[in-house]
């Protein structure tokens, strides 16, 4: 078990979903390179960023969002999974669900439906009219 800076409940979680996926450790080829960006003298000194080659597949993943090598590790392993559950599962992958929800939310809606939902909020303003008291000619 590696060494990452995250509860061991987390890394539990990610191995099982990378076995279940067909990836192990010993398929992973690992390098360590130096990562341009925000950071500071610790990207421009130390190699933060993580290159994870998953040999079988060919698949290569590219991590450099943290300044903590370590973390970088852990989410090269982590992107990789989302990879590799997109090649797998295609459409019925957790990314590509996303985007058809957004897909839907952002489609117009239909003429019907627009009406239907005119009709609604009259409907709830007469009844919140209703509720007034009545103007005795004040």
């Amino acid at each position: 078990m590696p060494d990452f800076p995250v509860s061991p409940s987390k890394w539990k979680a990610l191995e099982a979903r990378l076995t279940g996926l067909g990836v192990f450790e010993r398929d992973l080829e690992e390098q360590f390179v130096r990562s341009g960006g925000h950071g500071g003298q610790n990207v421009n000194k130390v190699s933060t960023c993580v290159v994870l080659l998953h040999r079988s597949s060919g698949t290569i993943v590219r991590c450099q969002e943290e300044r903590s090598q370590a973390l970088n590790r852990y989410l090269a392993r982590h992107r990789l999974a989302e990879k590799m559950e997109e090649k797998l599962l295609g459409a019925q992958s957790a990314k590509q669900q996303a985007i058809e929800k957004i897909r839907r939310q952002k489609r117009r809606r239909s003429r019907r439906a627009k009406n239907k939902i005119l009709q609604d909020k009259r409907h709830q303003s007469q009844i919140k009219e209703n509720r007034r008291p009545p103007d005795w000619g004040q």
